[in-house]
């Protein structure tokens, strides 16, 4: 029998990473002084350390080292889960690394520009699960990249051409669509497609997509890369409704949200102050 000292020393352990693994089940001493509460352990649990310590250098969790323990048929699965998983989170993480050097690099700035009156086909992103407690953000762009394709399918089998950036902006341009968008649920969204499309390939157009004139404006535009959540969603807001005009204010009421491969541009349509509204 070895002691907790001369086991650690053994196996590179820390004793009080061995008192861990004890308490967890993943590896349990062959005997415990019931009067000094001192461990001692087996030659033949020199393997079983060995294999929590690789295990556990891969990243995995007690909780699933222990199921590969209990279960050694179902342990190359459990690693394969793991690793995909792992290889998931690197991949979140290079995305946050590539948009933390954006950001560091150039700190968005909002910009002015004139966008002109252009053919779109509109369609409504499906609401999120009912009984959800916060705004999926996750949900709603894949809801959103879902209903963009959709789209642009509908759009080229009627013989119509996509001629500009997607974007999204808020569904309420019906009553109906004012009262769900204030529910959790939603739907929250509109897709819209910029199309360029003669009178035959429009009247083919129909169903579940609207045919619209989006009207020229002038409008202020801000660029964040990366994917988007609701800290990104506030700071392009705080920018774009904080930026100084004259005589004129953002109308939040009127957003896009432009789906760019490398990020969401969010714009807020400029609101002239009438004159004659002011003094009257």
């Amino acid at each position: 029998m070895l002691s907790i000292s001369e086991f650690s020393e053994l196996c590179n352990l820390p004793p009080q990473t061995l008192r861990f693994y004890h308490s967890e089940g993943l590896l349990v001493p062959a005997d415990v002084n019931e009067q000094t509460g001192y461990r001692s352990y087996g030659f033949d649990q020199i393997e079983q350390a060995m294999l929590v310590t690789v295990l556990r250098d891969t990243g995995m969790s007690v909780k699933l080292v222990r199921r590969a323990l209990d279960e050694r048929e179902t342990a190359p699965a459990l690693l394969e889960e793991h690793t995909a998983e792992v290889r998931r989170r690197r991949l979140a993480q290079d995305e946050a690394i590539s948009d933390a050097r954006e950001f560091l690099g150039s700190w968005p700035e909002a910009r002015l520009r004139h966008l002109p009156e252009m053919t779109v086909v509109s369609k409504i992103v499906p609401a999120q699960s009912a009984g959800e407690d916060q705004y999926d953000w996750v949900g709603a762009d894949a809801r959103v990249a879902s209903t963009v394709k959709d789209v642009i399918r509908t759009v080229e089998s009627c013989g119509a051409v996509v001629s500009g950036t997607p974007w999204r902006t808020w569904a309420i341009e019906t009553p109906e669509q004012k009262a769900q968008t204030l529910t959790m649920e939603g739907p929250h969204w509109l897709v819209k497609v910029p199309v360029t499309a003669d009178e035959k390939a429009i009247a083919a157009l129909s169903g579940d997509v609207e045919v619209q004139t989006f009207e020229a404006r002038d409008e202020l535009s801000v660029f964040i890369p990366g994917k988007s959540s609701g800290a990104k969603f506030g700071t392009a807001l705080s920018r774009l409704i904080t930026h100084p005009l004259d005589d004129a204010v953002p109308d939040i009421s009127r957003i896009r949200q432009l789906l760019h491969d490398d990020g969401v541009e969010t714009t807020l349509a400029i609101l002239e102050f009438d004159e004659t509204d002011i003094t009257g």
